[in-house]
């Protein structure tokens, strides 16, 4: 294990265990799966952004899922990483994920989409601030190891960036 991992392990083992960061963390990877939670908040700006909100939001879930697709399927088959197994007690449950530990898709989604929600609504630290929570959350259930995270945000920033260029939000020219 790199020593950012035991580093970043340490420090999460500290909270490991306590119920109010418990409850909170495992509830938010678990929103976290399949990117729920960026896709719930693509809906709410659908509903409230009219008709341009709605073109953003198809958008963005639209490429949530590619990403997804990609960083799930080809690119996690290229590393074959072990999960942490040093957290065998979780409190609150969690589905065992059968992919590669690198990249982390949660890390990866939520960059993707802190990058693509900055682009179309502002509130960069709203958005990023969100997305590292939703990372943080793997590394304490212990779901990934901190390289993971970093590995995961790097790619889904790209895709992010990427995305926009291809496919620029509504009333913006590439």
């Amino acid at each position: 294990m790199l020593v950012l991992d035991r580093t970043v392990d340490a420090v999460a083992a500290r909270l490991r265990g306590h119920a109010a960061a418990d409850r909170a963390l495992y509830a938010l990877s678990q929103a976290a799966n399949h990117s729920l939670l960026w896709h719930g908040i693509n809906a709410v700006d659908a509903v409230v952004g009219g008709p341009a909100g709605r073109r953003r939001a198809l958008r963005r879930s639209v490429v949530l899922v590619a990403e997804q697709a990609a960083v799930n399927g080809p690119i996690k088959t290229l590393f074959r990483r072990t999960r942490p197994d040093h957290v065998t007690d979780h409190p609150h449950g969690l589905r065992t994920p059968l992919t590669s530990s690198f990249p982390s898709g949660h890390a990866s989604a939520g960059a993707c989409a802190a990058t693509l929600l900055t682009a179309d609504l502002g509130a960069a630290p709203l958005w990023w601030g969100l997305a590292a929570a939703v990372a943080w959350s793997r590394v304490h259930v212990g779901a990934h190891h901190a390289t993971d995270l970093v590995g995961g945000a790097v790619v889904g920033s790209a895709l992010g960036r990427v995305a926009g260029v291809a496919w620029p939000a509504p009333g913006r020219r590439a």
